[in-house]
């Protein structure tokens, strides 16, 4: 927590008992759209590069990102005056290209997908021997994730469950380590957007573990295939997977919009969607909730109210 507690802020764990009323539990919301950089990525950057020896500094960072990890390394990168180049899907939204740019890291363009950015940066890594900060499947940066858990511990020591998105599992693995390392009772409860499934597919055995590709409104958890570091630690100490439509996400969206006016991302909204369709099956009087990000491109907005619409949840009361 030292390392992070220059750079990051200590988000809020907020309540709201319209909402607490119409889930039928208390909910707990853990802000990381209000993080430095919008989303909770800056933890696990700033840690990693935290961690770097100097040696390995000079040489810079190489990072790939669907956008929010980018903001991430960019502006931890600054903070230690390194250089950073960042590799990012074409269909990454303009903003989260602009933010990562204006962090001072140069950004690159390439890809359908994650996987696609990730495999270019992997090849541009091994040509000039920079440093590659790997978005979740690393120690360090499932550290700093973690720092999560502890905080929405000490701002509510009463919860028994958390509801974390997956992409890649960087932040449910950290999670998840340090809410049981400090409450071994408590439930972890992973999301999935249902275009981009591979977690969910492989804790449930349902279908293909790696994807050939993905799609939906949730382009910071849109990862064709678990981590190989984070799967086993999900497979560990994650107790459930759930997954979501993007109708469910869009409508989350939209409630904290208009209800609470916050505007979150939609992998940020979609734990709080997940407990709005899963209630029944989620056994909790507690229940925290990761709203992982707030980075959204607004010219989606009339999309996502367009799919909020057409859902039986457009007002979830």
């Amino acid at each position: 927590m030292e390392h992070l507690s220059k750079i990051v802020h200590r988000t809020p764990l907020t309540t709201s008992s319209s909402v607490n009323s119409m889930i039928g539990k208390n909910v707990f919301f853990k802000m990381e759209n209000q993080q430095k950089t919008g989303a909770f990525k800056v933890r696990g950057a700033s840690y990693k590069i935290a961690q770097l020896e100097q040696n390995q500094a000079k040489k810079g960072v190489i990072a790939a990102s669907a956008g929010n990890h980018a903001q991430g390394v960019a502006l931890a990168a600054a903070k230690r005056g390194i250089k950073a180049k960042i590799f990012m899907p074409e269909k990454t939204p303009q903003s989260k290209v602009e933010a990562t740019a204006n962090y001072g890291a140069e950004t690159v363009l390439v890809g359908a997908s994650f996987q696609e950015a990730y495999e270019a940066a992997i090849r541009e890594q091994q040509l000039v021997d920079s440093i590659f900060l790997h978005p979740f499947d690393d120690p360090d940066v499932m550290a700093g994730q973690g720092t999560i858990a502890i905080e929405m511990l000490e701002q509510a020591s009463q919860l028994d469950t958390i509801i974390v998105p997956i992409g890649g599992g960087g932040l449910i693995s950290g999670i998840a380590v340090g809410a049981k390392f400090i409450n071994p009772k408590i439930k972890i409860i992973g999301v999935q957007a249902n275009g981009a499934s591979s977690t969910y597919n492989q804790y449930h055995k349902k279908g293909p573990t790696s994807l050939t590709r993905v799609d939906t409104i949730a382009d910071g958890i849109a990862v064709k295939k678990p981590g190989e570091i984070t799967y086993p630690i999900i497979q560990k100490f994650v107790d459930d997977v759930f997954i979501v439509s993007d109708e469910d996400i869009a409508s989350a969206m939209v409630y904290m919009l208009e209800r609470k006016k916050t505007l979150i991302e939609g992998a940020g909204a979609a734990a709080f969607a997940a407990l709005i369709t899963h209630s029944g099956q989620i056994k909790s009087e507690n229940c925290g909730i990761v709203i992982s990000g707030g980075n959204m491109d607004i010219s989606k907005m009339p999309h996502i109210q367009a799919l909020a619409e057409n859902h039986s949840l457009t007002s979830p009361v």
